[in-house]
């Protein structure tokens, strides 16, 4: 399928004009994707569970669906749990369970097997999102008026920490780390906080080199590194387990959207990092590089969440355009501009001095250049040179 072919019919007479006005790259036309249609409002949330065979979807319809991603079925409508827009949704596979957050001010935990409605908590304001901790122990939520950070547990609703003015403006997004040690919290205030979950303390307060409101974050899976993603049209990355951005500031990735950015997303080992905006548009990030290699276009409105598959074979997008696509990018290694930005972007590079031999060799920014200080010459021969002695003949 082309993802560059308008989901609407196009008159005949018009066709060339339009799609090369709203259309830049040929190449996209390679990027096979599959679009799912059901919603019939704003889809606020898509994640990738069940080994990549699945897909649950929040909408501002108020409902909450379960795909079969082979054949675009939808197994599961889940609805009449909300009274106003579902901003969030997260599924717990041990326990078939969803949990949902919404603007009538509650969380809901859902049963997903019969659909039924497990438990409801009423939290104060209107909530921006929710989380589940990796153990599945934990459901955060996020609010607008209290500047507030709940915290309930997963089996009961009970709320066990509520951490009212925890920002000073609208929080707009948590996250858990997939060891569920920290959670972390992004707002309109452009700052980042995390919170243990072993002290039940702040443990960290980022005040951000954004210029607006941050919208999303998410951690590598080694919880080493956090995204944040801002309506300042960047990316910010915090290597939040060393705290070396304390003297060198958060690593920037720009000139990748047009638009305010809505979410991001990393792939299971860190490689890539997938984020979506309100340019309609979604772009892949070369972690190794630190560049953007591929831009896809087809939604017709904002797109508003974004996700990855575990074998880094499709891309999920969900949008204000009421549907969500699966983009593949199997073969996206060998598309001409893919090829091309790869080897003409060094932005993901800085120069450092080898403190032995005094010349100048290149890191991934992503590394910790407190621990490399030689260049890979000089450390080659310094392990040489520490190599046991042979034993006598």
């Amino acid at each position: 399928m082309d993802p560059l072919a308008l989901d609407v019919q196009i008159p005949e007479e018009k066709e060339e004009r339009t799609v090369a006005t709203l259309w830049e790259h040929e190449a996209l036309s390679q990027i096979p994707v599959k679009v799912l249609r059901g919603h019939t409002d704003c889809v606020t949330s898509c994640k990738s569970c069940f080994n990549d065979t699945r897909l649950l979807t929040g909408s501002h319809d108020k409902t909450v669906i379960f795909w079969d991603v082979e054949t675009g079925a939808q197994l599961k409508v889940l609805k009449g749990g909300h009274s106003a827009a579902i901003t969030g949704c997260c599924l717990i596979p041990e326990k078939n369970m969803v949990i949902t957050s919404s603007w009538d001010k509650s969380v809901n935990a859902w049963d997903l097997e019969t659909g039924k409605i497990l438990w409801t908590v009423a939290q104060g304001g209107l909530l921006m999102s929710c989380s589940v901790s990796g153990d599945g122990k934990y459901v955060a939520s996020t609010s607008d008026m209290e500047n507030a950070l709940y915290i309930n547990c997963v089996d009961t609703g009970q709320k066990l920490h509520c951490m009212q003015g925890h920002h000073t403006s609208t929080v707009m997004s948590c996250q858990f780390d997939a060891q569920s040690q920290h959670l972390a919290s992004v707002s309109a205030d452009r700052s980042i906080k995390l919170w243990d979950l072993s002290s039940h303390k702040t443990t960290l307060t980022i005040n951000s080199a954004h210029t607006n409101v941050i919208s999303s974050c998410c951690f590598t899976h080694n919880g080493h590194y956090l995204c944040t993603a801002s309506w300042d049209r960047t990316l910010q990355l915090w290597d939040v387990k060393t705290g070396s951005f304390r003297t060198k500031g958060g690593v920037q990735l720009n000139k990748g959207h047009d638009g305010s950015i809505s979410s991001c997303s990393f792939s299971n080992d860190a490689s890539l990092l997938v984020s979506g905006a309100y340019d309609r548009t979604i772009t892949l990030w070369d972690m190794k590089g630190l560049c953007k290699t591929l831009v896809l276009k087809g939604h017709l409105d904002w797109v508003i969440d974004v996700d990855i598959t575990a074998d880094k074979n499709w891309v999920i997008s969900s949008s204000k355009d009421s549907t969500v696509r699966l983009w593949n990018i199997e073969q996206s290694e060998h598309i001409p501009t893919v090829i091309e930005t790869r080897r003409v972007q060094g932005m993901g590079f800085q120069i450092l001095k080898c403190e032995e031999c005094g010349k100048s060799f290149s890191v991934s920014r992503m590394e910790n250049t407190d621990l490399i200080t030689k260049c890979v010459f000089c450390r080659l021969e310094t392990e040489s040179r520490l190599l046991p002695a042979p034993p006598c003949l």
